[in-house]
C-alpha cells in the first residue's frame, strides 16, 4: 500500500534550504536537523515548480542532500517518496538525475556497497509511478539508467512499464523490452505475461500472444486465470479451434472459472470452423455451469445453423430466444435477414424486418435493399416502396436502394410510380446518379414517351451527368421501337460530334432493331457502313442478323449470313443454332430443325433455348405429342424447364380449346416451383374467356395481380374480349379504369372491341366518345374503327377481336 504523504501537523517539516546548506561533502554523514522556523514552510511541491530547468544541477544536488538527511534517519522515511515524485513531476529533473539522487544519497558516490532493499524499493515506486502517469519516456530513461547502475526493479513496477510502453509506444517494443528483462535473467511472473499478451491481443499481435503463452513453461510461470482466457481469444482470432478446445479443458482442470466471453469466443470459433456439434456442446457445459443464455451466445449460434445452410433451426432458435425474454440486438436481425435472403426466403427477411421495426431498432442500409431486393423479385413492389418511404426519416434509403427499385419499375412499364420515388428521392436530400437517369430514360422509351425522354436527357448535364455511350443507346433503341431510325442515326451523329465514342453494343442496337423490323433487307449496307467506321462485328451481330432474316422467313438469307460468318472466323454459339432451329420449325421444316439440333449436340452442351424452340414449333402445329417428346428428352438430359416452356405447351392446348389440359401444365409449373408470369396468365385468361368461363378468367386476374404479375396491354385485350362476347360491355369498360390504375396504356384493339360493343347495343353515343378519347391519348385508329364508325354498326362476329385478334 503506498504510504500516507506526512502532513505539517503530524510531523515537522525539513526545511529544504537548511538540508541543502547542511549536507557535507560526498561521503560525509549529514549534521543534526536545525529547529523548524516559527512561519510556515512552503510545500516541497511548490519549492520546486518555482525553480526552472536550468537550475537542474542545483536542484539534483538540492535533492540528494535532502535525501541523504532522511536516509540518515531511516532507509525507508516516509516522506522520501512523496520528496522523489515531486521532484520527477514539478521540476523538470531528468530521470537519470532522479536515479543518481537517491543512489548518491542512499551510498554515496563512490561507494561500491550493495544497495538496500528500502532503496530499490524506493526506485521501483518512482518507475511505477512514472509509467502509470504516461510519462513513457521518463520511465524508459529512469529505467535504463536502474539497469546500468545495477539495480533491478521489483516485477511489479516492471510491469507498470511494459503496460505504459504497450499502450503509449506498441506492443512490438514492449516485446523487445521485456526479451531484454529476460535476457539479463530477471525475474517476471504471471502479471508480466497477462499485460503483454493483453497488448498483444489488442494490437492484433494474436500469434505473439501465443508464443508468449508457450514460453511460459520455460520462465516457470504457471498460467493463472487470466492469461488462459486471453490465449483462447488469441487462438479464437487465429481460428485455430481444436487447441482452442484443448486449452478450455486445461483451464477447467486447473480449477479456473471460465468467463462467459471465453466460452462465447470458443464457441464462436468452432461455428466458423463448421463444428456445430462441438459448438453445441461447449454451449451445453456453460449453461451446465450455471451460465445463462444471452443473446451473443445465441446469435452466434444462430449464425452456425445459417452456415449450414439450416436457417429454418436458426429462426426456430430465434424464436425460442424471444419467447425466453432475450432480446435480439441488431446484429441478430441483420445476421438473419442475410441468410433469408441468401435461401430465397425473401418473406421472412420482410417479416424480421417489421419484427425489427417493432422492437425499435433499424436495419443498415445494406439490410434494408436486401429486404426490398427479395421483395421485388417476389413482385411485391408496393411493399418494397412503402418500406422504403417509411424508412426515409431513418435516413436509411440510399442511391442504391432507389437505384433497384426506379429500374425495377421502369422495366416492367411502371413509369408513373417510378417517377414518383425519383421526385421523393431528391427531396430527402439522395442525389441521383447517371444509372437513375439511364433507368428512367429506359422507363420513357418503352412507354414511347420520346418527347419525355428527351426533355430527361437535356436536364443530365445541368445535373453534373455528362451522356455516355448507354445514354445514346438507350435514347436509340427508343426511337427504334417506334420505328424512327432517322431519328436513331442523328442520335448516332451526336454522339460521335460529342466525343462519345460507339461501343459494340451501340452498332449491335443498330443492327438488331433493323433486323426486327421491316426494313431487314438493308442490314447488309448497314453492316459495311458501321465496318467502315471501325466496328468489328461479333458473334452477337451476327446471331442478331440471323435472327432477323429467320423472323422474316428469309431462311436463305440467314444461311448465307451463316457462311459469312463462318468464313470470317467468327465463331457460332447456341444461339446461332438455336436460331436456325426456330426458323425450320416456324416455316414447318421441323425434319431440318431436328439435323440441327444433331449438329448442336455434336458441338456444344445445348441449354434449354434449342429445346425450347422445337417444342415452341410443335406447339405451333398443335402436334402436342412430339412437343411431349422433346420435354422427356430435356429432362432426360438433365435441364429444368421453364416457364417459356410451359407457355408454349399452355399455348398450344390453348389454340386446340383443349382448357382443361392446359390448366394441367399450369398446375404442374406451379407444383415444380416455377413462377408463372404474365404471358401464362395471359394466355390462360385468353383461352378462359373464349371457352365462355368469363368468371375463372377474372379469377385468375386477381391471382395475378396477388402474385405481383403486372398486366399489360394484351392482358386486357383478351380480358375486354371475354366480357365483351359475355355481354358485359359495362365490365369491359371498366378495365379501362383498371389500366389507368395500373400504368397500362390499351391499344386499338381494345377500344375497336368496345366501340363495336356498343354500337351492337344501339349506344352510338358511347361509341364516339370512346373515339374522341382514343384520340387524345393518342392512340391511332386503324381501318377496323373507320369501318365500325363509318357504317355506325358492329361487324360481324362476336367481337372485332374475332376479326382482327391480337392474342
Amino acid at each position: 500500500m503506498r504510504p500516507p504523504r506526512l502532513r505539517g501537523s503530524s510531523s515537522a517539516p525539513l526545511p529544504w534550504r537548511s538540508l541543502c546548506t547542511t549536507a557535507g561533502a560526498r561521503g560525509r554523514a549529514p549534521t543534526s536537523t536545525p529547529a523548524a522556523p516559527a512561519q510556515p514552510t512552503e510545500p516541497l511541491s511548490a519549492y520546486f515548480s518555482n525553480h526552472k530547468a536550468t537550475r537542474a544541477p542545483a536542484v539534483a544536488e538540492g535533492l540528494t542532500s535532502t535525501l541523504r538527511s532522511l536516509f540518515a534517519k531511516s532507509p525507508s522515511h516516509p516522506r522520501a517518496f512523496p520528496l522523489l515524485k515531486s521532484a520527477a513531476f514539478d521540476t523538470g529533473l531528468p530521470p537519470d538525475a532522479l536515479v543518481d539522487a537517491v543512489l548518491c544519497a542512499a551510498a554515496g558516490p563512490d561507494s561500491g556497497s550493495p544497495v538496500a532493499a528500502a532503496f530499490v524499493s524506493l526506485l521501483s515506486r518512482l518507475l511505477a509511478s512514472l509509467s502509470r502517469a504516461g510519462h513513457t519516456t521518463a520511465a524508459t530513461v529512469a529505467y535504463a539508467h536502474m539497469v546500468a547502475r545495477g539495480i533491478v526493479p521489483d516485477v511489479k513496477s516492471r510491469t507498470d512499464l511494459l503496460i505504459a510502453t504497450a499502450r503509449c509506444s506498441s506492443a512490438v517494443d514492449a516485446l523487445t523490452l521485456f526479451a531484454e528483462m529476460r535476457a539479463r535473467g530477471d525475474h517476471v511472473d504471471a502479471w508480466m505475461f497477462d499485460a503483454l499478451m493483453r497488448a498483444c491481443v489488442k494490437e492484433g499481435m494474436h500469434e505473439d500472444a501465443v508464443r508468449l503463452f508457450d514460453e511460459m513453461p520455460g520462465a516457470e510461470v504457471e498460467p493463472d486465470q487470466r492469461v488462459y482466457a486471453l490465449v483462447i481469444a488469441a487462438l479464437c482470432k487465429l481460428r485455430d479451434a481444436d487447441r482452442a478446445l484443448l486449452l478450455l479443458g486445461e483451464m477447467k482442470v486447473a480449477g479456473f472459472e471460465t468467463w462467459d466471453f471465453t466460452y462465447r469466443s470458443v464457441v464462436d470459433v468452432l461455428v466458423k470452423a463448421g463444428k456445430m456439434e462441438e459448438a453445441l456442446r461447449v454451449k451445453d457445459e456453460m449453461l451446465a455451469s450455471g451460465k445463462k443464455m444471452d443473446v451473443i451466445l445465441a446469435t452466434i449460434l444462430m449464425h452456425g445453423y445459417c452456415l449450414r445452410q439450416e436457417v429454418g433451426t436458426a429462426l426456430e432458435l430465434f424464436e425460442e430466444t424471444v419467447v425466453n425474454g432475450i432480446l435480439p440486438t441488431n446484429v441478430t436481425y441483420g445476421m438473419l435477414i442475410n441468410a433469408c435472403h441468401q435461401e430465397g426466403m425473401t418473406h421472412k427477411a420482410y417479416v424480421l424486418c417489421r419484427q425489427m421495426r417493432g422492437q425499435g431498432l433499424l436495419p443498415s442500409s445494406i439490410e434494408l435493399n436486401l429486404v426490398i431486393k427479395g421483395l421485388l423479385h417476389d413482385k411485391r413492389w408496393e411493399d418494397a416502396v412503402s418500406l422504403c418511404e417509411e424508412m426515409v426519416d431513418s435516413r436509411l434509403p440510399d442511391l442504391l436502394t432507389y437505384n433497384s427499385l426506379i429500374h425495377w419499375l421502369c422495366q416492367r412499364h411502371k413509369l408513373r410510380e417510378a417517377l414518383n420515388l425519383f421526385g421523393k428521392m431528391k427531396e430527402t436530400g439522395v442525389k441521383p446518379s447517371i444509372v437513375t437517369y439511364h433507368s428512367l430514360l429506359m422507363g420513357y422509351c418503352q412507354k414511347g414517351c420520346m418527347d419525355e425522354a428527351v426533355k430527361l436527357y437535356a436536364e443530365m448535364p445541368v445535373e453534373g451527368f455528362v451522356p455516355n455511350a448507354v445514354t445514346y443507346t438507350t435514347l436509340m433503341k427508343g426511337y427504334i421501337k417506334r420505328n424512327n431510325f432517322g431519328k436513331a442515326y442523328a442520335l448516332l451523329d451526336a454522339m460521335k460530334q460529342n466525343g462519345v465514342s460507339c461501343n459494340e453494343f451501340t452498332y449491335n442496337v443498330l443492327i438488331n432493331g433493323i433486323c426486327m423490323s421491316d426494313r431487314i433487307c438493308e442490314v447488309d449496307e448497314m453492316l459495311k457502313n458501321f465496318i467502315t467506321e471501325g466496328f468489328v462485328p461479333t458473334t452477337m451481330t451476327y446471331n442478331s442478323i440471323i435472327n432477323g432474316f429467320v423472323k422474316s422467313g428469309m431462311m436463305g438469307s440467314a444461311s448465307a449470313m451463316y457462311q459469312q460468318m463462318c468464313e470470317k472466323g467468327i465463331p457460332t454459339n447456341i444461339l446461332t443454332y438455336t436460331s436456325f432451329i426456330d426458323g425450320y420449325c416456324r416455316t414447318r421444316c421441323c425434319d431440318l430443325a431436328l439435323k440441327m439440333l444433331n449438329n448442336l449436340r455434336c458441338n456444344l452442351q445445348p441449354d434449354i433455348a434449342p429445346y425450347h424452340a422445337l417444342i415452341n414449333g410443335f406447339c405451333h402445329e398443335g402436334n402436342m405429342s412430339h412437343a411431349m417428346q422433346f420435354l422427356v428428352i430435356l429432362l432426360k438430359d438433365g435441364l429444368t424447364p421453364t416457364a417459356a416452356v410451359y407457355n408454349s405447351f399452355i399455348t398450344g392446348y390453348k389454340n386446340l380449346k383443349m382448357m382443361k389440359e392446359a390448366s394441367k401444365f399450369y398446375e404442374s409449373m406451379i407444383k415444380e416451383g416455377i413462377a408463372a408470369d404474365t404471358m401464362t396468365y395471359t394466355t390462360l385468361i385468353d383461352g378462359f374467356s373464349k371457352d365462355g368461363n368469363v368468371s375463372f378468367a377474372l379469377e385468375l386476374y386477381s391471382e395475378m395481380l396477388a402474385k405481383g404479375n403486372i398486366p399489360d396491354a394484351i392482358t386486357f385485350t383478351a380480358l375486354t374480349h371475354g366480357l365483351i362476347r359475355s355481354g358485359d360491355i359495362d365490365g369491359a369498360k371498366k378495365l379501362l379504369d383498371e389500366m389507368r390504375r395500373l400504368d397500362v396504356q390499351p391499344n386499338v384493339y381494345i377500344y375497336n372491341m368496345l366501340i363495336n360493343g356498343y354500337l351492337r347495343d344501339s349506344k352510338l353515343q358511347e361509341a364516339f366518345r370512346l373515339h374522341a378519347e382514343m384520340l387524345e391519348r393518342g392512340i391511332i385508329p386503324d381501318d377496323i374503327t373507320d369501318d365500325i364508325l363509318v357504317g355506325q354498326k358492329s361487324l360481324e362476329g362476336d367481337s372485332c377481336a374475332d376479326v382482327q385478334g391480337p392474342i
